[in-house]
């Protein structure tokens, strides 16, 4: 059988490819019901509510428990894949993301002295909440594909 027919037919990736799209558009609507104004970027940026990543990687694993088992390798696995990249995103991401708004007030500071084309990008990690909302949208999401 034909592989990309086999990938497109694959439910666990529907779910988790669902669940970060639904996770995008929700932060696209959140950002702009709180500043009034569109910014088509947030539909594939990272940062801010609800955190995609971790409502792919959640939708991923769940998705894999209920089809397979949970208490399949698989899902141990994606678990503890799923863990890493929540913790990434609401850990080192958001540091990151502190030390670039420090940096970008730096460098607002010093363009007065000298020209400074681009800011940094701040936003790019999550709180714990954003990547909690996110892994539990992730999870319903599966839930309702696979069930």
């Amino acid at each position: 059988m034909n592989p990309l027919y086999q990938i497109m037919h694959n439910d666990i990736l529907g779910a988790a490819f669902l669940s970060w799209f639904v996770a995008q558009l929700l932060k696209f609507i959140f950002f702009i019901t709180k500043y009034k104004k569109i910014d088509i970027t947030r539909l594939v940026g990272s940062g801010g509510m609800p955190s995609s990543h971790s409502s792919f990687v959640m939708g991923l694993s769940t998705a894999i428990g209920l089809k397979i088992g949970f208490d399949s390798l698989e899902y141990a696995l994606s678990l503890c894949m799923a863990l890493v990249v929540m913790y990434d995103a609401s850990g080192v991401r958001r540091s990151v993301g502190i030390q670039a708004k420090i940096l970008n007030q730096m460098l607002t500071d010093m363009k007065e002295m000298k020209h400074i084309e681009k800011n940094l990008k701040e936003l790019v990690g999550h709180t714990p909440i954003e990547a909690f909302t996110g892994s539990f949208l992730g999870i319903i999401i599966a839930n309702i594909m696979i069930v």
